[in-house]
């Protein structure tokens, strides 16, 4: 577990509970919130992809992201294996502003880096932009709709 900031802490998805836990997260966001349909956000990589977990210390369930990667990524990274794809980044309501998010998207870097990743690319809702481009993201080629949201392919070369 890895500290994430004033009452919550992010720490790697292990086991059932800690993935029951992720998908919460998502489908309060983006199924309930964001009305993107479970048949999308559930989308068969969830087995294989690396799930990362911001708690509250009580337990309390406050945000996800995942780090998709190596040959079953190849659709996302272009086949290369020094790319990680960062996705389904989620924060519920109640808790953003707390630097959950940049905590996120910290740990699934720092997590890229110990699989030898230098690179991590993202698809980011356009509204967005500015808070990845604030963690060292640069925005690369057109404007695309993902469920029905318009969205920015954004990538960062990571630093040892």
């Amino acid at each position: 577990m890895t500290p994430g900031g004033a009452g919550f802490q992010v720490r790697i998805a292990a086991g059932p509970a800690d993935i029951e836990a992720c998908f919460a997260v998502r489908k309060e966001v983006f199924v309930v919130e964001q009305r993107v349909s479970e048949d999308i956000e559930y989308d068969g990589r969830d087995a294989w992809a690396l799930q990362l977990l911001a708690i509250r210390e009580d337990g309390t369930p406050l945000g996800t992201a995942r780090l998709l990667y190596g040959p079953e990524a190849a659709d996302r990274t272009g086949g290369d294996p020094s790319v990680g794809s960062l996705g389904r980044l989620a924060v519920v309501a109640s808790a953003r502003g707390l630097g959950i998010g940049v905590a996120l998207v910290r740990a699934v870097e720092d997590a890229a880096r110990e699989r030898g990743l230098t690179v991590v690319d993202l698809h980011a809702q356009s509204h967005a932009l500015g808070f990845y481009e604030r963690l060292g993201y640069a925005a690369y080629g057109p404007e695309f709709q993902d469920a029905g949201i318009a969205h920015r392919s954004m990538r960062r070369t990571l630093l040892p």
